[in-house]
């Protein structure tokens, strides 16, 4: 892995101080000498080929080791640090005054306590604090550097950076409110007595969702997740009455008293509850009878790597989902390295991860850079871009949307983009009012910078390289109230990069979906974050029905679609009309739709019916 863009220190000062990571209102100070911090240690893997040989042979039929995992404790033993190199690292860090607080079974990160002083010392950099909007953030000066004496057994020290590190995947259809609230809100609509679904577009349930992805029959077969557990990946609380509430008023039957909440590095905050709502209600809806884990942790780099750690770890659920991100420029090559470890180390124990993919359609960067005050720039998700996750693209529903000047009519299934919107707002609100409030919205999808096409994206005739076009960040300076700015960000065209998504869902919130919060429902919710809990409850549908875990997804995926295409025994449905924003859809794997939508009951008889 290489980074394959160029982005100057001054830029990546301005990145970290921008969107929806604070920047300093205040001027910084230094950190108090004997205030207390906590940050994770992340081990380095050991045997990496040999890792990747085992999680390939554990997704391949025709293999002796189809469908055998290692447990946690394995796991360690063969790919984990030794044990020499794991205690020499607890002594060095006992010796330089830190104490040890916690270690992950599976000896990939130690959570460890100090002062400010000791670990600017040991790390090499500084701290500065500064309040922001009623809160109070610090950041390292420098980026911390593992000491010599433990650098080829520590791969990262996390946990200084207090800043909110990445953000959620969910949308609603007020984004696309015109001027003076013209336009009328999604209204609520709620299934019939005896049906879970509502065939009313902006309040689907996941009723509809079983309607248009063939789930049916195997609920027909009672295929509802017993007896497995699905994980969710969060960073903020939510409260679990909601969900409740969700499931009894559509109707659905689910397991009582399903759900566990397991806070991590002192807890999630409040902000973006919402989001862990959805997680729950889509991914338990679609397996009412699974039970369900959510592991919550603050919104900061290292609260977001502990999650997938632990939860990984713990070795408890079956299948994970995420629906937070970052635009992949934001990492460095160690943290990404990080996150691949963890999402190798789910492989090999068998539970596919699933994260959205993003709801800036090409342009992920520009979620935080907005335009038109600056250049889109082809940027993919993180962690959707990591080829050991499955990465939730989404899709838009045909529809017709009612509007105050007239209607807009989306006559057939197309990637999501609210570039079909285009028209109708330019015509009635300007040029600038769309670009400003409805640019870029769409289903994220691209090509990863950071890792390179896998062995199971080889030979698709639609994956694609980086772009020569918009491939630069740059502010435009016809827009006076922003001067100043100056930014170095430079994408390596010709990289033959991860493709993102993988599989694509509905997810615009105008074909989107009803929600329960604080016991209020709400209709026109949307964006991938409700695709990768559908996949994750998808994914415990499959687990129950092959009787084991069905480990990492990706491969398999990629190897039934060479194998079916799309013709009549197919479990994918092609997207051939519209665009991401910048990818066109097309009849074959494209970076706009994956390959496709999914036909749940197809892909369970095939993926659980191969030779094992």
């Amino acid at each position: 892995m290489r980074l394959r863009h160029h982005l100057s220190l001054a830029g990546l000062a301005l990145i970290l101080g921008a969107g929806s990571i604070p920047a300093m209102a205040d001027t910084p100070v230094p950190v108090a000498a004997e205030e207390p911090q906590t940050v994770s240690l992340v081990f380095k893997l050991r045997n990496t080929q040999l890792l990747e040989r085992f999680i390939d042979n554990s997704v391949d039929p025709d293999h002796w080791g189809f469908r055998h995992f290692l447990s946690t404790r394995e796991f360690a033993e063969y790919f984990g640090p030794l044990d020499w190199q794991f205690h020499e690292v607890l002594d060095f860090m006992t010796k330089n005054g830190i104490t040890i607080n916690e270690v992950y079974d599976s000896h990939m990160v130690v959570r460890a306590t100090g002062t400010a002083s000791q670990f600017s010392a040991l790390l090499s950099t500084d701290l500065v604090c500064w309040k922001e909007g009623g809160h109070r953030y610090q950041r390292p000066t420098r980026r911390p550097k593992v000491p010599t004496e433990i650098g080829d057994i520590v791969l990262l020290v996390a946990g200084l950076d207090t800043q909110p590190a990445v953000r959620s995947h969910a949308l609603t259809t007020a984004r696309a409110q015109a001027p003076a609230q013209a336009e009328a809100p999604t209204a609520v609509a709620m299934p019939a007595p005896g049906t879970l679904a509502t065939a009313t577009p902006g309040s689907y349930t996941v009723g509809d969702v079983a309607n248009f992805y063939n789930i049916n029959p195997l609920y027909g077969r009672n295929i509802t997740g017993k007896g497995t557990t699905l994980g969710i990946a969060t960073l903020a609380t939510f409260k679990q009455a909601d969900a409740y509430r969700y499931w009894s008023a559509i109707g659905l039957p689910v397991l009582a008293n399903r759900i566990t909440e397991i806070p991590l590095d002192g807890g999630a905050g409040t902000n973006g509850s919402g989001e862990t709502t959805l997680d729950v209600q889509q991914s338990g809806g679609v397996a009412p009878m699974a039970k369900m884990l959510v592991y919550e942790a603050p919104n900061t780099a290292s609260g977001f790597i502990d999650l997938f750690y632990r939860a990984v770890s713990d070795n408890k659920v079956d299948s994970l989902s995420v629906s937070w991100g970052s635009a992949e420029v934001y990492l460095d090559e160690d943290t990404a390295t990080a996150y691949k470890q963890v999402m190798m180390e789910a492989a090999a124990q068998g539970i596919p991860v699933i994260a959205s993919s993003g709801d800036s359609g090409a342009f992920d960067l520009n979620r935080n850079f907005y335009t038109p005050f600056y250049s889109p720039v082809n940027t993919v998700d993180h962690p959707a871009s990591d080829p050991y996750v499955t990465a939730a693209g989404g899709t838009t529903q045909p529809v017709t949307i009612q509007r105050a000047h007239g209607t807009i009519t989306v006559p057939q299934e197309r990637p999501w983009a609210w570039n079909y919107l285009e028209p109708y707002y330019v015509q009635w609100y300007g040029q600038y009012y769309y670009d400003a409030n409805l640019f870029p919205v769409g289903g994220g999808g691209g090509v990863s910078t950071y890792f390179e096409a896998p062995h199971y994206q080889h030979g698709l005739a639609g994956r694609r390289r980086t772009p020569a076009a918009f491939n630069s960040l740059y502010y435009y300076p016809n827009y006076p109230s922003l001067d100043g700015a100056v930014l170095d960000l430079t994408i390596e065209a010709g990289y033959p990069g991860r493709n993102v998504p993988d599989v694509s869902l509905n997810a615009d919130p105008f074909t989107g979906y009803l929600t329960c919060e604080d016991g209020l429902f709400y209709a026109g919710n949307g964006g991938t974050s409700f695709v990768a809990p559908q996949l994750n409850g998808i994914a415990s549908l499959l687990t129950q029905a092959a009787g084991r875990r069905i480990g990492f997804l990706n491969p398999q995926l990629y190897d039934i679609y060479k194998k079916y295409g799309y013709g009549p025994r197919s479990p994918f449905h092609a997207v051939t009309t519209g665009d991401n924003l910048y990818w066109k859809a097309i009849p074959d794997y494209n970076p706009a739709s994956g390959l496709g939508t999914l036909d749940v009951t197809r892909l369970e008889g095939i993926l659980n019916r191969r030779r094992h």
